[in-house]
């Protein structure tokens, strides 16, 4: 399998058709995806202003996959933190990894972001080096104020799941209070879009920013 610098690489690669660097682009999120696949590309495109029709802008692919490298040195160096201080307490007895759990290791289903695989417009706005690392200095126990995600200070919204509550970030639906009953639920209501038509950018305008009238149209 490629690296995902292999891809990077291609991305930068003006010579070659802007589908396949597209593609290229896409491999990358596939390898390092801090708001989950989905979620990732579409904080992209609005972030690096990916146009609904590339040659609008090739440019705008190299600015996404540069933020996601960014975003991935940070990730890879405290990921190299973490596994020298778990080979050490191995070495020293202690088998029994820390809770709770990095946030790279998290399971999207057991994850306080899930809603962000549910809907995946619901990532936090802070560009992907930002949140990693927000997450990297709450890893390292920094109290940090507001949501843990985007750090959104404003009152809580509360999703019905049937037989109770849920209360979730009003930013980006970082769950902030599961359901008592310790179940997997739907976090967030039925989306009216498919990833296709975030794959094709149809929220997105020729001109970069994004489409007023999407869902719609």
């Amino acid at each position: 399998m490629t690296s995902f610098l292999t891809h990077r690489a291609r991305v930068h690669d003006a010579r070659l058709t802007l589908r396949r660097r597209h593609s290229a682009l896409r491999t990358c999120i596939t390898l390092f995806a801090p708001y989950g696949l989905r979620a990732t590309y579409h904080h992209l495109t609005l972030s690096a202003a990916i146009p609904r029709r590339l040659e609008a802008d090739p440019d705008a692919l190299v600015r996404a996959v540069e933020e996601l490298y960014e975003a991935r040195v940070l990730w890879l160096a405290r990921a190299e933190e973490y596994a020298a201080q778990r080979r050490a307490e191995k070495r020293a007895g202690r088998r029994a990894a820390v809770s709770p759990r990095p946030w790279w290791l998290r399971s999207w289903w057991e994850g306080p972001n899930r809603a962000w695989y549910e809907d995946p417009v619901r990532h936090p706005s802070l560009r992907l080096p930002e949140y990693v690392r927000r997450q990297n200095a709450i890893l390292d126990g920094v109290d940090l104020p507001g949501c843990p995600a985007c750090g959104d200070e404003r009152p809580l919204v509360s999703n019905s799941t049937g037989h109770g509550w849920v209360e979730l970030c009003r930013g980006c639906a970082w769950v902030l209070a599961p359901c008592p009953c310790g179940q997997q639920h739907r976090f967030v209501p039925q989306t009216p879009f498919s990833w296709k038509a975030i794959w094709q950018r149809a929220h997105m305008s020729d001109d970069g920013m994004p489409n007023p009238h999407w869902p719609a149209g």
